[in-house]
């Protein structure tokens, strides 16, 4: 082992003093195809233009390596044992925490730096890895705004929680439901209803939800299903408040699979609108204008991107072995990194010390997306100085 990290120091050495130091390679995990390949599409463009900021500090070139995250958790350890064996630095993703969870075993055996923008799962932060970090929120710190807003805003009496079967939409409606019941009592929970993803009728489901006449409907799930259940719901004359969260708002199909008139009046749970962060403007106004309007998770990649580059840029690794990427995720871990989110600390899990989520509402000309309007402010606090939260 000594003598491959000595041929690796002198074959270093050797292309330094030639000038010609072999790139660092950064795997990105992003849905490349299907109903979320134009966010995937937009990740990719983020993540390039944080390469090509990052570049010249780090005085070396940056190579992108992309993988297709399908939504399927043996693929995703396939593609992370591909991304090893050619060689990454670091890697930005996955997309799906169903995905990531079983991905991020498979770096943490190799040593690697994984950072993501979309996984919100928190078991993924739970599993004792020193290696995993997320520029997102988590889904029990987003049910819990959700809970907040249907009983202090919308000050609901009946409430019926429905998910899809997912890892993300059962947690989230797992903790919704616990926190109103610890809040408001069981009495609040008139219904509880599962979905398969994949399914496009309803029915049923809108006709028991109807039977018991809830005045607030929560969704776990993403945005397929959620826009065929408003749009049944409205169908069937079913005038209950619909309330979700960020994998509704991420993709503008839901608009386009619910209907204008359904979709109009949905809440939805997710980061603040970025225009209305100081710290974005001026990447915003560089993205929009090479590739048009930033689609959901385009600052959350550019910030994962640029946290793993800072940070290898600090630690200055030879290689990426496993020894010399510790230097890396040492840096990570007690690093402030002030970017297009604002300032980002993490706490020893590798989650956000300060992770904000606020609900939006679904209005046609909104700011985000052309449809989504930011409704409620960020929780009180200075953004400039982050408390531990652990």
């Amino acid at each position: 082992m000594r003598w491959c990290w000595l041929l690796s120091l002198m074959l270093l050495t050797s292309a330094a003093s030639a000038g010609e130091l072999p790139p660092i390679k950064l795997g990105l995990v992003i849905p490349m195809a299907g109903e979320v390949g134009s966010v995937g599409q937009s990740m990719r463009q983020a993540a390039e233009m944080a390469i090509a900021d990052r570049s010249e500090t780090l005085g070396r070139k940056v190579e992108l390596i992309l993988g297709d995250d399908p939504f399927d958790p043996k693929q995703a350890v396939a593609i992370a044992e591909k991304l090893i064996l050619e060689g990454v630095w670091g890697v930005v993703g996955h997309f799906y925490s169903s995905s990531s969870i079983p991905a991020s075993a498979v770096y943490y055996q190799a040593g690697i730096p994984m950072v993501t923008a979309t996984s919100t799962h928190p078991r993924l932060t739970e599993q004792g890895f020193d290696n995993v970090f997320r520029v997102s929120g988590r889904d029990d710190q987003q049910a819990l705004s959700a809970a907040d807003f249907i009983l202090s805003r919308l000050k609901a009496r009946r409430l019926a929680v429905v998910n899809d079967r997912t890892e993300y939409g059962r947690g989230l409606a797992d903790k919704l439901l616990r926190t109103v019941e610890h809040r408001a009592g069981q009495r609040v929970v008139v219904a509880e209803e599962e979905i398969a993803q994949g399914d496009r009728d309803f029915t049923a489901v809108v006709a028991r939800l109807k039977m018991v006449q809830p005045d607030v409907v929560y969704f776990g799930g993403v945005f397929r299903e959620g826009g065929y259940l408003v749009r049944q719901m409205r169908q069937a004359s079913l005038t209950a408040a619909f309330v979700s969260g960020d994998r509704v708002l991420e993709d503008p199909e839901f608009v386009k699979i619910a209907g204008e008139e359904a979709a109009s009046g949905s809440y939805l749970t997710f980061a603040p609108d970025p225009r209305l962060l100081p710290s974005a403007r001026s990447f915003i106004q560089r993205f929009e204008s090479r590739h048009g309007p930033i689609g959901p998770y385009v600052l959350y990649t550019y910030d994962a991107v640029g946290v793993l580059l800072r940070a290898i840029q600090v630690a200055k690794p030879l290689t990426n072995s496993r020894e010399e990427l510790g230097k890396v995720l040492k840096v990570m871990h007690s690093q402030v990194y002030d970017g297009t989110l604002g300032r980002l600390r993490w706490d020893k899990n590798g989650d956000l010390a300060v992770s904000p989520y606020v609900v939006y509402v679904a209005r046609k000309g909104g700011s985000l997306q052309g449809w989504f309007e930011q409704l409620t402010g960020m929780s009180p606090r200075d953004t400039r100085e982050p408390s531990m939260i652990r």
